[in-house]
């Protein structure tokens, strides 16, 4: 049965510019920065209601103060047909964060407009909170959650809140049911004079997460710790250890936004906070396996991935190795096609069809697994370096963009009778086909299993 989730928080608009650099200025000693492409998409509690819309038994409401601008009709438009949108009014400027980054890393970030506050608070915001089945605040520093009108009526909210906090932000409403500071955060929250007194991580974790829990009388407070996954601290300091399964590496921003927006929808349908807090850090962790930010945007299926792996091959000069398909049900067949395209070079990019894609392809019974999962399943895999989700039938675009030096294929054809082949050529890549193994396929299993 789906569920109604309410964000309620501060909206941005995020834009990256993706730039060369190869030469420096000749008057200063400083790079030049060629720019290649800039992406927008939504950012802060925009972000977060459309990580949490990527759960197709959720209804996602996003409130928020958005002023009547260019900026925030950017932002409007592109929330159109995929989150609700109840705009109050505000004045200021829509805030804009604008980062370049330089051969796949951040160089600088660039602020500008702000100043929001909330002109009015009209009753059905009051209506809505109150008949959602869960709440995210996801805090930004700005004005939402420091409104008082707006604090009250968090107040009364009979399902389950879900705090994601800010440094600058507000201290949470009393009550809430989950509030996800990461360490850093957590340790300022807390008031702890140091971590460096603590062992690991997860010791200053669980310091600062039974502090904030009594101080902010949260239900839970679970201290999320980025690669190494998330600590949930509940009940009279009962701590949960909540893993990920393989750090990927790759861009983390919006991390946190997937991870809070996972849990919200889980309790929105009445997962307990633990299990809610284990789904956020699955979920964040498949997020940054699939691209992170770069899979929300129109081309993300051809961004030229920036994982640090795929960055370090290239600056070596080594070769960067390419297979894809449908990985619908992984089998010993894959494995050994996987094993074998990894061999072929120093890194592995597996390109995966969308469950759009497999649908078209396969039929309406397919794909069994959503390919959040499948990603996440083959970015477990010792042998792959990097997951990308593409949307077309046919890889062309996400090839064109990650340019391989090789692309391997399993099957019984030659390397000539491949569709991709002579684009692969027009950059001087080779393309290698390696056998199947006999008897080994998704079709294979589904006919067994439904026998």
């Amino acid at each position: 049965m789906s569920r109604h989730l309410i964000v309620i928080g501060d909206v941005l608009l995020d834009v990256d510019v993706l730039t060369r650099a190869d030469r420096l200025t000749p008057d200063a000693p400083v790079p030049v920065l060629d720019e290649l492409r800039r992406e927008l998409r939504p950012g802060g509690a925009a972000l977060a209601a459309l990580l949490a819309a990527r759960d197709r038994d959720t209804d996602i409401t996003l409130i928020a103060p958005l002023p009547d601008d260019d900026t925030g009709h950017e932002v409007r438009s592109r929330l159109a047909g995929i989150v609700e949108l109840i705009a109050m009014p505000a004045t200021g400027r829509t805030p804009v964060k604008t980062r370049l980054s330089a051969n796949g890393h951040t160089v600088t970030r660039l602020d500008s407009g702000g100043g929001v506050e909330i002109a009015h608070v009209g009753a059905e915001v009051g209506d809505r909170l109150a008949a959602a089945d869960a709440v995210l605040v996801s805090d930004y520093g700005g004005a939402t959650a420091r409104d008082e009108r707006l604090r009250e009526l968090l107040g009364h909210v009979a399902g389950p809140i879900v705090w994601d906090p800010h440094p600058r932000g507000a201290t949470p409403v009393a009550g809430v049911a989950l509030a996800t500071p990461n360490l850093t955060e957590a340790a300022a929250f807390s008031g702890v004079a140091s971590l460096a007194s603590d062992r690991t991580p997860l010791a200053a974790a669980r310091r600062a997460g039974q502090t904030l829990r009594a101080r902010w009388n949260a239900h839970s407070v679970c201290v999320t710790l980025g690669a190494r996954g998330a600590l949930l601290t509940y009940g009279t300091g009962t701590s949960q250890y909540l893993p990920v399964e393989r750090a990927t590496t790759g861009d983390p921003c919006g991390a946190g936004d997937c991870f809070a927006g996972a849990a919200a929808t889980a309790l929105a349908h009445g997962e307990l906070p633990s299990q809610a807090a284990a789904h956020g850090v699955r979920t964040a962790a498949a997020f940054i396996a699939a691209g992170g930010v770069g899979s929300l945007t129109p081309a993300a299926d051809c961004a030229p991935p920036t994982g640090d792996a795929i960055e370090r091959v290239r600056a070596a000069g080594g070769t960067v190795v390419a297979t894809g398909g449908c990985f619908d049900l992984l089998h010993a067949g894959h494995i050994q096609t996987l094993a074998a395209a990894r061999s072929a070079g120093d890194c592995l990019v597996v390109l995966i069809n969308s469950d759009e894609s497999v649908r078209r392809i396969k039929g309406a019974g397919r794909p069994l697994q959503h390919h959040a999962d499948r990603a996440r399943v083959l970015a477990a895999l010792r042998d792959v370096d990097q997951v990308i989700i593409f949307e077309e039938d046919t890889p062309e675009r996400a090839l064109a963009a990650l340019r391989p030096d090789i692309w391997v294929k399993g099957g019984d054809y030659t390397a000539g009778e491949l569709p991709e082949a002579e684009l692969i050529r027009s950059w001087g890549g080779e393309v290698l086909t390696v056998g199947y193994l006999d008897g080994k396929s998704t079709s294979t299993l589904v006919d067994l299993a439904r026998r």
